[in-house]
């Protein structure tokens, strides 16, 4: 089940991106870590932590850029109200997804390293989490979002290789597929994950 931690460990990084203006993107991951640390260090309750970096996720993630991203091409058979009703629903899975278990995690130490600009669009940022007795050194690389360098937005993490956004839509893919491309089974299975 390592993995599975490590995972929850930078959906936690991704949840709490801070809202920057003209900021490097390198930076600005590094700022990332930061708030998460001080957010899980509040004497508030797990809900009200979770409350707060739902809000910041709002924010700073290009939630939508991810959810249509994860659909894949099944998006272009969607019709407006399809698609405003998915993004609706991907929002609530998004943020709901590893939210009841990120106060399990306490000040994940995360350098960065160094940057690389992909294009004016993109920019990588590869960091580092520092291994513990706990938990092993994993690299993890940023994929952020510059095409309005007054507001960076975070569209992936690539950790050990592993694109995030990659797996979630090799996953809505195999839903669909198992359902003869309808999309209202994602739908229902979205649903049904934040109503629980």
């Amino acid at each position: 089940m390592k993995i599975k931690k490590i995972f929850f460990i930078f959906f936690l990084s991704f949840f709490i991106l801070e809202n920057s203006y003209s900021i490097e993107p390198d930076i600005f991951v590094q700022s990332t870590v930061n708030r998460a640390s001080a957010i899980l260090s509040k004497n508030i309750s797990k809900s009200e932590k979770i409350n707060e970096l739902k809000l910041i996720a709002k924010e700073t993630v290009d939630i939508k850029g991810v959810g249509f991203y994860s659909l894949g091409n099944a998006r272009k058979n969607l019709n407006d109200e399809q698609k405003k009703t998915y993004i609706q629903l991907f929002e609530n899975y998004f943020l709901k997804s590893f939210s009841s278990r990120l106060s399990e995690y306490t000040n994940p130490e995360i350098d960065v390293k160094s940057k690389e600009k992909l294009n004016s669009n993109y920019t990588i940022v590869n960091s580092i989490l520092i291994g513990t007795s706990e938990r092993p050194e994993v690299k993890i690389d940023w994929r952020i979002y510059t095409k309005d360098p007054n507001n960076p937005l975070i569209r992936d993490l690539i950790i050990e290789g592993l694109s995030l956004a990659r797996t979630q839509k090799e996953e809505f893919s195999s839903i669909l597929n198992s359902n003869n491309g309808d999309i209202n089974k994602l739908f229902k299975v979205l649903e049904e994950f934040s109503r629980n």
